[in-house]
């Protein structure tokens, strides 16, 4: 009831305007209610339905970074029109409430274009691949494991467990460094030792500890070479060596520091010493 109209009947019949104005009231707060029931059980039905759709991907062996996308979509996307059917519950024309939107739609997309190019770019990355969910990646001065894909971002934690948020728009437009895409990958180590060092026998002993480590592969597996060894570079006070072989992406870690350990406790044993660094001063009277 409008207040000049109310006004009105108020002044004519007291009593009927008092009458009118709490059946008004009561079904406002209906409505209200209503709305509010609406809204709680329409949010509860999306949490089972984004549950439903993960476990069907998880039935389906679906790849984790698609079923995220999705699930996160599908979410967005039922709140949205949640939302318009609880404003409607309310008597609010949703056809204005849509051409309102309309009307202003360019002031909205300047407003959310970001929000827009982020999307645009978690389409890219869906499309392309070029990281999954559970995978190592280096992207925009983080290096962390990617635990989830949203519409509009991928979150990754990080080694020392701090979580970092990256939006798809700056990350579809930088480089991806994956850690985790190829079975196996090359290790190396580099090893200082003092001039005068037999070339031969310091190579073969480094071949020598990378055999006894059965996480260290070699031409029995297709498409892998066998470990390799030799000198790198000649230094100002030491004589660098070089230790190259493959292993499979689980064991990356693993083998590096225990061949590295391994290096630091059999070399000196067998004659091979690690140099100080030396500088050699001439005096002229």
């Amino acid at each position: 009831m409008a207040a000049s109209s109310f006004a009105e009947a108020l002044a004519e019949n007291p009593s009927e305007a008092l009458r009118q104005l709490g059946v008004d009231a009561i079904q406002f707060g209906l409505k209200v209610l209503l709305a509010f029931v609406i809204y709680f059980i329409g949010a509860w039905v999306i949490k089972l339905v984004k549950k439903g759709l993960m476990k069907f991907f998880e039935a389906r062996k679906t790849d984790k970074t698609v079923a995220s996308f999705v699930s996160s979509f599908t979410s967005v996307a039922l709140t949205l029109l949640l939302i318009i059917i609880t404003i409607g519950t309310l008597g609010v024309n949703t056809t204005s409430l849509a051409a309102l939107l309309a009307g202003g739609g360019l002031a909205v997309g300047m407003a959310l274009s970001g929000t827009l190019q982020n999307f645009s770019g978690g389409l890219l990355l869906l499309a392309f691949k070029p990281f999954k969910v559970g995978d190592f990646i280096e992207a925009q001065g983080y290096s962390g494991t990617v635990a989830e894909m949203s519409i509009v971002s991928t979150r990754i934690n990080l080694p020392d467990n701090r979580s970092v948020t990256i939006p798809h728009g700056t990350l579809a437009n930088g480089n991806i460094n994956n850690y985790s895409r190829n079975p196996v990958r090359r290790l190396e180590w580099k090893v200082a030792l003092e001039y005068g060092t037999d070339a031969e026998a310091c190579e073969a002993k480094l071949l020598e500890i990378a055999a006894a480590d059965p996480r260290i592969l070699d031409d029995n597996t297709p498409g892998v070479p066998n470990p390799m060894s030799a000198v790198f570079s000649l230094d100002d006070s030491a004589v660098t060596f070089v230790l190259r072989g493959w292993v499979r992406n689980a064991d990356y870690w693993d083998a590096f520091f225990a061949v590295n350990d391994a290096i630091y406790k059999q070399l000196p044993e067998a004659g091979f010493q690690f140099p100080f660094p030396q500088l050699d001063i001439h005096v002229k009277n």
